[in-house]
């Protein structure tokens, strides 16, 4: 019996020392996340995670904002790609986040639309309108742009801060007379509802998105990250080599048309790469704009932000 009761409790630690190894990598998106949505369609990540006995979980959200209170309050670890801007509001509200990677600037692929027959020709026929916007989007900070180099505050149009499904129907009834919206929200409302593109971020706003995780979650797993990072640089690769199997495979999971996918697909990037300091410039640029528009709570240094390092080899 003695010796019975050794191996149970033997067993019994085996299996407590198993479940404070197991780990679980919680991911926020959304729907426009394209690289993390590759990777939860043919489990790549899972099966890379599998040797270190960590799972995978996914977390849908509307935006980026959503995402980043989740980090922020330990609901998900990592961010998806999230627009330039969302980091910036995300500091402002202090939150404990660090920046993973990024995808390097698609100008192009986030643009100021209105409908086909509207009289607005440039964007300071804008002035004393109504325009949909997403809060915190990159699209947000591209209007703000947008319209300041045409010398007008943001406070000369009437915004719309609305969700990019709810952008578009407004946009498409005539509830609004612009909307910003970006890929691949952008390209299915050109095809689909003929609207046009009054200005893109050509000049006005890089672009970027970035990947990031709480503070406590970086710290604790460098090796979740590095594989993290290693399959979306090979993720973005590949769609940028596959341009027709890549449509095909996401215009399955949003039930778009492939033609859609690929020209959403030919404005971005697609090219993940660390963050670096010097790379960070236009986030300053970002959190100063809105900040002289009224619209963040307090300064911003971005330069404070942490930064997460892949490994050199």
């Amino acid at each position: 019996m003695p010796g019975l009761l050794r191996a149970l409790a033997a067993a019994l630690l085996i299996l407590v020392a198993a479940a404070a190894e197991a780990r679980t990598l919680r991911i926020g998106y959304q729907r426009s996340s394209t690289l993390t949505a590759l990777l939860r369609e043919d489990g790549s990540l899972e099966a890379a995670l599998r040797p270190l006995g960590v799972s995978v979980s996914w977390h849908e959200f509307t935006s980026g904002l959503p995402i980043m209170e989740a980090l922020n309050v330990g609901q998900v670890d990592v961010s998806a790609d999230v627009a330039d801007t969302v980091p910036v509001f995300a500091q402002a509200a202090q939150a404990r986040i660090v920046y993973v990677a990024e995808e390097a600037a698609s100008p192009a692929a986030q643009a100021i639309l209105v409908p086909a027959d509207s009289p607005a020709r440039t964007v300071a026929d804008l002035k004393g309108k109504r325009v949909a916007v997403t809060k915190g989007a990159g699209s947000h900070y591209l209007l703000l742009a947008a319209l300041a180099g045409e010398g007008l505050p943001f406070k000369s149009i009437s915004p719309a801060y609305l969700t990019p499904a709810d952008g578009r129907a407004a946009l498409t009834s005539g509830g609004v007379e612009a909307w910003v919206a970006w890929d691949p929200f952008l390209s299915a409302a050109q095809a689909q509802a003929g609207a046009r593109i009054l200005r893109d971020g050509a000049g006005v706003s890089l672009y970027k998105r970035y990947y990031l995780a709480s503070e406590s979650f970086a710290a604790g797993n460098p090796d979740v990250l590095a594989i993290l990072f290693a399959r979306l640089r090979e993720a973005g690769t590949w769609t940028k080599a596959n341009p027709d199997e890549a449509a095909a495979k996401l215009a399955a999971l949003w039930r778009l048309d492939p033609a859609v996918v690929r020209q959403a697909n030919e404005r971005r990037s697609y090219r993940v790469q660390p963050v670096t300091r010097d790379g960070l410039t236009e986030q300053q640029k970002i959190a100063d704009a809105f900040l002289a528009e009224g619209l963040l709570p307090r300064a911003v240094d971005t330069a404070a932000l942490g930064i997460w390092e892949p490994p050199t080899r």
